[in-house]
């Protein structure tokens, strides 16, 4: 059953406006704590410099690229969840960060960068989800326990080439990939990129909800209700290879906020993938916000690695659906 269309926009609203609340607390607090009054200040154009430096040329852009992180591995996880009919399918837990990350530290060993470095990383999880699918599916259908077996093995052996990639590293470069690997927000790039990639792809599933809703229930029923199956299942392929490989040269390897989030949502919302894909957008964005200030807040001036706080929220849900699903 799916959700009436007027039904669709007030949930929508509401996590937009937490997503703003969100983003202004983590605008204001920091090793250096900042007053609304200084914010508005600055939005009007006035404030100290120091509260200028820190709003618009830090604070700002960390945020919002935490923002568009966390929207696209939450999207990512949905799309995986509803192709596998699994809600422990993750891009994490399956390896899709794993190969990402290979693809992008690879790039960068060779002194490459830019677009080369992202279009390294879509290569590696494009070809984890080609092996975990693949390996998974072998001459008849997957299963939860079968594909989440495959998965974590894939991720094992992203992990052991990871870890030689870092043995053979030169020293002086290891502790910035180290701490990328953990999944860092310090050095991210302009946001504007990541963002703008998660709304056009949101706008381009928009139109493919229904289908989505169908080929939740099964390929068969899917095919016997007229769906083409096949280009969908590409599609989500490449989609879920391209927000993760975004989301891993941005800002490292972040695990389980495509896990936790969609099936919260889905607690909530319902399983209707015409709001359930940009609920992910939003509260996935608003999450990682949240746990990237709680990362820079928690032993300020020091910063702890965002990876760390989504592991400890997503480790126990984890668990928790793995035991539901017995």
């Amino acid at each position: 059953m799916t959700t009436p269309r007027r039904l669709l926009w007030p949930p929508l609203a509401v996590l937009a406006l937490l997503g703003l609340a969100a983003l202004l607390l983590s605008v204001t607090l920091g090793s250096a704590a900042l007053s609304l009054a200084d914010v508005w200040a600055v939005a009007r154009g006035e404030g100290s410099p120091l509260a200028r430096t820190l709003i618009l040329d830090l604070r700002i852009p960390r945020s919002l690229s935490a923002f568009a992180v966390g929207g696209l591995l939450a999207v990512a996880g949905a799309l995986m969840q509803v192709l596998l009919r699994n809600p422990l399918a993750d891009p994490y837990v399956l390896g899709l960060s794993g190969g990402a990350s290979v693809g992008a530290l690879a790039a960068m060993l060779a002194g490459l960068g830019g677009a080369v470095i992202t279009g390294s990383a879509f290569a590696g999880a494009f070809l984890s989800t080609l092996l975990v699918f693949g390996l998974a599916h072998g001459t008849g259908s997957w299963t939860p326990s079968r594909l989440l077996l495959t998965g974590v093995v894939v991720a094992a052996g992203w992990g052991a080439v990871i870890t030689l990639m870092l043995a053979i590293s030169p020293a002086e470069r290891l502790p910035g990939m180290l701490y990328w690997l953990m999944g860092d927000l310090s050095y991210s790039r302009s946001p504007w990129p990541p963002l703008a990639l998660l709304l056009v792809i949101c706008l381009l599933l928009m139109p493919l909800g229904r289908s989505l809703n169908v080929m939740a229930r099964g390929p068969l029923q899917a095919a016997a209700l007229g769906v083409n199956v096949r280009p969908l299942e590409w599609t989500i392929y490449v989609v879920a290879s391209v927000l993760t490989a975004t989301a891993v040269t941005t800002a490292g390897s972040i695990g389980f906020v495509g896990l936790v989030v969609p099936h919260m949502l889905r607690l909530v919302l319902g399983n209707d993938q015409r709001l359930i894909l940009p609920a992910c957008a939003l509260a996935g964005g608003t999450l990682l916000v949240l746990a990237d200030t709680l990362a820079r807040t928690m032993i300020a001036p020091e910063q702890l690695p965002v990876g760390v706080i989504t592991a400890l929220l997503g480790v126990p849900t984890f668990l928790y659906l793995l035991y539901r699903s017995r």
